[in-house]
């Protein structure tokens, strides 16, 4: 079986809202739902579990409840972390240990179908894969306001959900990693690495942006008038 994890625990502290950014809007509907409801209608998941802080709880309800979510089987608790929240989503449920899970950023709202079938299908035929995007700038190692050197762009990507894996690799990677005392991973991926399995690259989208700041707000509605024309 096939499941989303949305993870949406985060408090968005560097968009200056006191709502979380996932609850923020874009064209009238509420972050989170974008990609709640994009798993919603592919056939290919058959349940969906979101880590959300707990007194958002009744909020991720009613979204569910106004976007006819019906695929909706646990809500977790939100950690500290992106990775407890992420561990949290993974205890949720009572997963088998060959089901596939896809993990998602709550704050990447235009993920697209086509994308979440290649991250999945690339996972069912390795255990592990991830979306990125080639990155277009020069990239600059800087410490104490100092270059110190650049780096080859030509070898560079940048990291995006979803990230997808089989469930028992994604649940040992956690674990071996809590017990090493290690907790504040900014991504799945690099507790797999860290337990030193191989995780395979898939084509990202450049319009699967995240979604951190206020002037992000500006593009994600753009971005949501081009794709609503799209479905037209």
């Amino acid at each position: 079986m096939r499941y989303a994890l949305i993870l949406a625990g985060g408090s968005g502290s560097r968009m200056g809202s006191l709502t979380p950014k996932q609850f923020l809007k874009i064209s009238g509907i509420p972050i989170i739902a974008w990609s709640m409801m994009t798993f919603q209608r592919m056939n290919e998941i058959v349940g969906i579990i979101i880590a959300s802080p707990k007194d958002r709880f009744p909020e991720i309800k009613k979204i569910a409840e106004d976007y006819q979510i019906t695929k909706l089987r646990a809500i977790a608790t939100g950690g500290e972390t992106r990775q407890i929240s992420s561990y949290h989503a993974l205890r949720a449920y009572e997963f088998h240990d060959d089901d596939i899970v896809l993990i998602h950023d709550a704050a990447r709202p235009f993920v697209s179908e086509a994308l979440a079938r290649r991250c999945l299908n690339a996972a069912e035929e390795s255990t592990a894969a991830c979306a990125y995007i080639p990155v277009k700038d020069t990239i600059a190692e800087i410490e104490n306001n100092l270059v110190r050197r650049t780096l080859d762009r030509e070898i560079l990507q940048s990291a995006q959900t979803p990230q997808v894996f089989r469930y028992s690799l994604i649940r040992d990677a956690h674990e071996y990693a809590i017990t090493r005392g290690f907790q504040s991973a900014s991504d799945d991926v690099t507790l797999v690495l860290l337990r030193g399995k191989p995780v395979y690259s898939v084509e990202g989208d450049y319009r699967n942006i995240k979604i951190t700041t206020p002037e992000d707000m500006a593009l994600a509605e753009y971005l949501a008038h081009a794709l609503r024309g799209e479905q037209r």
